[in-house]
């Protein structure tokens, strides 16, 4: 059951700027939120991370939910071992002339989805946002997504077509996971 059922074609995902500051959001989680209300513009300034959000088109101010991405890359030193390396370099179908030591990512730093806008499938939405804007927009080369997922919301990064980068992942906290954008292009 949607607590607030909305409009998805009145939503649009802009680029937050700096001086532009979010003055209301909560989702829930208080470092999200803090993010999200406190430190999004500085890291945009200093070129650490740049955020986006989805907000209403009749009311821009309202946030219903933000995503923080920087540069990332996945590389051997993400895997147990060289040999669960090359595992995970043949399945995503790499050929030999291609067999680098890291590959380029973007890393979904932060996700918040507003309380008043759960159960709308928007953080779904930001997912594909940003998988959209990879594959067409694909300026520097960047074959993977990946995230470190709360232990709580595995399951939507899976849902969301997400695996687990390395199954001896042991993080009390987290999980590394990846998403590879070929699996858009075919």
């Amino acid at each position: 059951m949607l607590q607030n059922r909305i409009d998805k074609s009145r939503l649009d995902f802009v680029r937050l700027r700096p001086a532009k500051a979010v003055k209301h959001f909560d989702c829930g989680d208080r470092d999200l939120n803090d993010f999200i209300l406190n430190r999004a513009s500085a890291f945009q300034k200093y070129l650490i991370a740049v955020t986006y959000a989805c907000v209403s088109i009749d009311d821009a101010s309202k946030v219903y939910a933000y995503c923080s991405l920087a540069n990332d890359k996945v590389a051997i030193t993400d895997f147990k071992d060289k040999a669960e390396f090359n595992r995970f370099r043949k399945k995503n179908g790499f050929p030999n002339e291609k067999r680098l030591k890291s590959y380029p990512a973007v890393k979904l730093c932060r996700l918040g989805v507003d309380v008043t806008a759960k159960g709308n499938q928007i953080g779904s939405g930001m997912l594909d946002y940003i998988k959209w804007m990879f594959v067409t927009e694909n300026r520097t080369g960047c074959r993977f997504l990946t995230v470190d997922a709360y232990l709580d919301a595995v399951p939507f990064y899976e849902k969301n077509g997400f695996r687990r980068m390395n199954a001896e992942d042991n993080d009390p906290h987290t999980r590394l996971m990846y998403y590879d954008l070929m699996d858009i292009v075919g």
